[in-house]
């Protein structure tokens, strides 16, 4: 019965100078590099080519300003678009109400089919609507007719049936994808503002 307690102290020491570290190796020299656990994770997570790159200003997105990867120099930078260029669609102060005997000397032109709708296209000279109107300007309503998003005839149509001797005109002061699009006003807001003026 000695022999496999023997054996069993012979693997017991065995496996012990199997984790044991040599004396020879115990000590380390003070100019030998020491690693540290996280040494180098920076440097393989870095990106220097996102350091050095120019984003074009139609590429750049909010997330690029955030993180710093608008790297444009002072003067491009400026020349990026801001939110400053938003026109609140919801914000009565956006909006034109103007009245005006016919004819009026408004050229109309047609948005784009995704849109729908017309604009101001220009003022011929002498017109009525000058100093009121811009080019530009979207046709929301004639006397009190919601016209947004009608065709070219339907909308101009409503502004020659008109047969006051005024006719009351709605304009939006903004571009067509800020009216129509994603953040345009919305029909609920539009129909209680119409109300009002």
């Amino acid at each position: 019965m000695s022999s496999p307690l023997i054996v069993m102290a012979a693997l017991f020491i065995g496996s012990v100078s199997a984790f044991s570290v040599p004396r020879s190796c115990s000590s380390v020299s003070s100019t030998s590099l020491q690693m540290g656990l996280f040494d180098g994770v920076k440097d393989a997570f870095s990106a220097p080519a996102l350091e050095r790159s120019i984003l074009d200003a139609e590429r750049e997105t909010p997330i690029d300003r955030w993180f710093g990867w608008s790297v444009a120099p002072g003067e491009e930078q400026a020349a990026v678009p801001t939110d400053g260029d938003f026109v609140d669609s919801m914000d009565a102060k956006n909006y034109v109400t103007v009245e005006l005997e016919k004819p009026m000397g408004i050229v109309f032109e047609e948005n784009e089919e995704e849109f729908g709708g017309i604009f101001v296209q220009s003022l011929k000279e002498g017109s009525k609507a000058e100093g009121l109107l811009q080019p530009g300007d979207q046709l929301v309503a004639v006397s009190g007719n919601k016209v947004a998003s009608l065709s070219f005839d339907d909308a101009l149509g409503a502004i020659v049936d008109d047969e006051s001797p005024k006719t009351k005109l709605v304009l939006f002061r903004g571009t067509a994808p800020q009216f129509y699009g994603p953040t345009g006003a919305s029909q609920e807001w539009l129909k209680e503002f119409l109300a009002t003026v």
